[in-house]
């Protein structure tokens, strides 16, 4: 089976590439990792006031899932889509966050809103809402990024399912750096980008 990349986009600390080229840059040279996204939030037009209440990793998957399916009917129910997503840090941000309001038994306040995002596959969670997104959703916690590993998933996937698109790829948040390195994938043949290791990753060093 040939799976396609139909969409790829890319989000760094300060910049948003769609197909290799620069769809956004930040207003400044060095930004806040909220302030960028919350950027980005602007510049894409999104009315999705949850968006504010979620923690940095589902805010990076959501705007960078905004970009890739601005052509689908968010309204329309999609039974043939998935979602499998993939970083090397798993929830660490919120982890912090939230060990804050319980490291000391003198100022001890846990936060239900902080504690939630404590699982990493909550940004795959809050895309498959946005956009109702009923298929397989997965997240993978690797040593490190693995184009190979993300090849024979995604493969994989495709042939044990019905799916007809998957959503996939990178999603790392750590010490205020973002590295967004998200897909649309489809089975299929002609003029689009198979999914091979080598060619993930040559897409995300232009």
């Amino acid at each position: 089976m040939n799976i396609q990349i139909k969409q790829y986009c890319h989000i760094t600390s300060s910049r948003v590439f769609l197909r290799g080229k620069r769809l956004f840059k930040s207003a400044y040279q060095y930004p806040e990792m909220n302030d960028f996204l919350s950027e980005i939030y602007t510049f894409l037009g999104i009315d999705y006031r949850k968006f504010f209440k979620m923690d940095a990793l589902s805010k990076a998957g959501f705007l960078a899932s905004e970009i890739l399916l601005q052509s689908f009917d968010r309204e329309q129910t999609k039974e043939d889509m998935g979602i499998l997503l993939f970083n090397q840090s798993g929830s660490i941000e919120a982890d912090r966050a939230y060990q804050e309001t319980i490291q000391d038994k003198d100022n001890y306040f846990p936060s239900p809103a902080v504690f939630v995002y404590t699982l990493p596959n909550i940004v795959a969670g809050e895309i498959a809402i946005r956009n109702k997104i009923h298929g397989e959703t997965s997240f993978f916690v690797l040593p490190q990024l693995q184009y190979t590993t993300i090849e024979d998933t995604v493969k994989g996937v495709f042939c044990n399912s019905d799916l007809k698109y998957l959503l996939t790829g990178w999603v790392e948040v750590e010490d205020d750096e973002l590295d967004v390195r998200m897909m649309l994938c489809a089975p299929g043949d002609g003029g689009r980008i198979n999914i091979k290791a080598a060619t993930i990753e040559k897409i995300y060093k232009k």
